[in-house]
């Protein structure tokens, strides 16, 4: 009997207060996203197994919920929302002039420890903008992650910004093992496994690239590459731009963030809060995902985790945007149609009212008004 009331493991509930503030915070967000531009779709809640195993996303299918269909071909949960978003640019958006700017505000699900800030089910909001591969669309991308944690609340916040170009220049011509071995090291921020490696100091210097944007210069100093050379300059002119954005202060630079280095082409950023010990929002450019659907398109983008934002909040101390009733319309025996009538008056007038559906005295009415939130008692006698 106990398991009946227990929720799945990695899944929970929200209680009414705890769904007002995240309705209130994703409400402030989509807002945002809408201000610039972004329209939103809705996905299905599963996908074929294949498509959200392309390329790009084969590493994820451990972590995938799968079943099967009627015709037993294997479908799995969406545990995020880029993959789905490409296949229907591809299939549903193609003929679409670009820039397709695209948002969404959904749950995701992905098989994994559950310990704070990982659930098995999350939700999350984001933009994907396709078609545009320059820094410009990289800072628009950039500005609206800031933005949205600021809406969202939270003044208190870094925004972590690498580029993979810039590692992947300084690796190309070593063995593929060796490259998974630094690539490894790298993402660990692992200074001693890099040292151990018979590799270019260039390469053993990258974990400590970290810093505002005098980390630019060195970066520039020990690129031995074009490719490397050219992330650097990708990165100066994202900067630039998001100082006339007046979000500068915000950034700070760490190109050993590389996050997923098969998925990613370009620049990559990560948001984090005091307090919090994981990512609040992540992104960055991803240009080859789409050519997985049979359609190369540039495209960059990013994925706010909406509980990590309530943690956050919380940690700030951010008061609570508690949604209040307007009325709490309650009556005296006989006076029901009268309470019926006056209430369906106030709602046209786009109040919201909630009614007694017992009468009570006015001395109980008022502590209902108390305990249902509500700013102003009517009450009919």
């Amino acid at each position: 009997m106990t398991g009946l009331l227990e929720t799945p493991y990695g899944t929970r509930d929200f209680l009414p207060r705890e769904a007002a503030a995240k309705r209130a915070v994703e409400q402030k967000i989509f807002k945002l996203f809408a201000s610039f531009g972004y329209d939103e779709v809705v996905t299905p809640t599963m996908e074929y197994l294949e498509t959200l195993t392309t390329s790009s996303g084969r590493a994820q299918e451990p972590h995938l919920f799968k079943m099967f269909d009627r015709n037993n071909r294997t479908l799995a949960l969406r545990h995020e929302m880029t993959t789905p978003i490409a296949r229907l640019v591809v299939s549903r958006l193609k003929d679409s002039p670009t820039p397709i700017k695209l948002s969404y505000n959904t749950n995701v699900f992905r098989f994994r420890t559950n310990q704070p800030g990982r659930q098995c089910e999350f939700y999350q909001a984001g933009v994907e903008l396709i078609g545009i591969s320059n820094a410009f669309a990289d800072a628009e991308v950039i500005l609206l992650a800031a933005q949205a944690l600021n809406v969202a609340g939270l003044e208190n916040f870094k925004i972590c910004l690498g580029q993979v170009d810039f590692a992947g220049g300084l690796m190309a011509n070593l063995p593929s093992d060796v490259q998974n071995e630094v690539k490894s090291a790298i993402e660990r921020h692992d200074i001693v496994a890099l040292d151990n490696l018979n590799v270019d100091d260039a390469l053993k210097l990258i974990p400590t690239l970290q810093g505002g944007k005098e980390i630019l210069s060195a970066a520039q100093s020990i690129a031995n590459n074009e490719r490397s050379r050219r992330a650097i300059d990708n990165l100066t002119e994202i900067y630039r731009l998001l100082e006339v954005y007046g979000v500068a202060d915000k950034i700070t630079f760490d190109l050993g963030l590389i996050r997923d280095f098969e998925y990613y082409t370009g620049m990559v950023f990560e948001a984090y809060s005091p307090g919090v010990g994981y990512s609040l929002a992540g992104g960055g450019r991803y240009d080859n995902m789409l050519s997985d659907f049979g359609a190369a398109r540039a495209a960059t983008g990013f994925a706010l985790g909406i509980e990590r934002i309530l943690d956050a909040r919380k940690f700030q101390n951010v008061a609570e945007d508690l949604q209040t009733k307007d009325f709490y319309l309650s009556y005296a025996k006989g006076f029901e149609d009268a309470a019926i009538k006056r209430a369906a008056q106030l709602r046209a007038a786009d109040k919201v009212v909630e009614v007694s559906l017992t009468p009570q005295t006015k001395s109980d009415a008022e502590k209902s008004c108390a305990e249902k939130n509500c700013v102003e008692l009517i009450y009919l006698q």
